[in-house]
C-alpha cells in the first residue's frame, strides 16, 4: 500500500493531543484517491511509479477524461500527483482503478510530514526575508537600521558572491515540515486532523506520507463499562417509563377520587 497521499488544506482549529493538551490543529481534506496509471520500468516508461487522481471537477477535456475512464475511473478527477515506488514489485500489487481511502493509510498517533508551497509575502529587505540583525540604532546612525552592510570586497574579486542574502521575493517556497501528530482522521467526511501548522495557503494541495508513529505515543485508554452499572439499569430499567407509569397512577387516583 502507498505511504503517501494528497489533500485540501481547509482551516486551522484547537483539539487535544495523546497527552490531553490543548493545541492548535489543521483540518485537511483528503479525498478519495484512485489509481490512474502504473508505471513501470521495464516498459517505455523507464521507471516504476503510480500515478493518483483526487479531487472532482465540473468539467473535463475529452482526452484528460479519456485517460482517466482507460484507467476505470468514470468520476472527473481535478488533479493528477505522480508518486514514485522505490521497489518495482510494489507496482504489481497496485492495479488502475483502485480506489484509496484516507482511513486506509493514516491513524491516529502517526507521524506525517507534510509538504506545500509557503504563502508569498512579495519584496522583503534582508531583516525580515533571512534575519538580519541590522545596523546599530545609535552612533550616528541615520537610515542604516535595516540595511544589510556590506555585500562582498573591493577590487578583489571585484563582484558580489552569487547567493549572497540580500533583499527580494519572499514566499511562494517548496516547504515540508515532518513530524506532525494525526489527531483524528474522519472516514465520513474525509478529514484529516494534524497536530500544529500546515505550510500553505487554504485552499491549496498539500502532500501527505506518513513517516511511522509518534515516538513515545501511547493511545487513550478504552472506556470501562462496570458490569454493576449494567446490572442496575436492567433493574431499574428506563427512567421514562418508570416516571410515566408513576403518572399514571397517580392520575388513576384522582379519577377515582372525584
Amino acid at each position: 500500500m502507498l505511504d503517501t497521499l494528497f489533500g485540501i488544506k481547509k482551516n486551522m482549529t484547537s483539539s487535544y493531543d495523546s497527552r490531553g493538551r490543548r493545541v492548535g490543529a489543521t483540518v485537511i481534506e483528503v479525498t478519495p484517491h484512485f489509481i490512474t496509471q502504473v508505471k513501470t520500468a521495464d516498459k517505455k516508461d523507464g521507471y516504476s511509479a503510480v500515478q493518483l487522481g483526487f479531487g472532482n471537477k465540473k468539467n473535463l477535456k475529452k482526452p484528460q477524461m479519456g485517460h482517466i475512464k482507460k484507467a476505470g475511473v468514470t468520476q472527473p478527477l481535478r488533479w493528477l500527483r505522480e508518486l514514485r515506488i522505490k521497489t518495482p514489485e510494489a507496482s504489481e500489487e497496485i492495479k488502475p482503478g483502485t480506489q484509496i481511502l484516507v482511513n486506509q493509510v493514516f491513524s491516529i498517533g502517526d507521524a506525517v510530514k507534510v509538504t506545500g508551497i509557503s504563502k508569498g509575502k512579495g519584496f522583503q529587505g534582508g531583516v525580515r526575508r533571512h534575519g538580519f540583525a541590522g545596523g546599530p540604532k545609535t552612533h550616528g546612525q541615520s537610515d542604516r537600521h535595516r540595511a544589510p552592510g556590506s555585500i562582498g570586497q573591493t577590487t578583489t574579486p571585484g563582484r558580489v558572491y552569487k547567493g549572497k542574502k540580500m533583499a527580494g521575493h519572499m514566499g511562494v517556497d517548496t516547504v515540508s515540515t515532518r513530524n506532525l501528530e494525526v489527531l483524528a482522521v474522519d472516514k465520513v467526511s474525509n478529514l484529516l486532523v494534524l497536530k500544529g501548522a500546515v505550510p500553505g495557503s487554504s485552499g491549496s494541495v498539500v502532500s501527505l506520507t506518513k513517516l511511522g508513529r509518534i515516538k513515545g505515543y501511547t493511545p487513550p485508554p478504552e472506556e470501562k463499562v462496570d458490569e454493576n452499572e449494567e446490572a442496575v439499569e436492567e433493574a431499574v430499567g428506563n427512567p421514562a417509563e418508570v416516571i410515566t407509569e408513576q403518572e399514571a397512577v397517580v392520575k388513576e387516583g384522582e379519577e377515582n377520587a372525584s
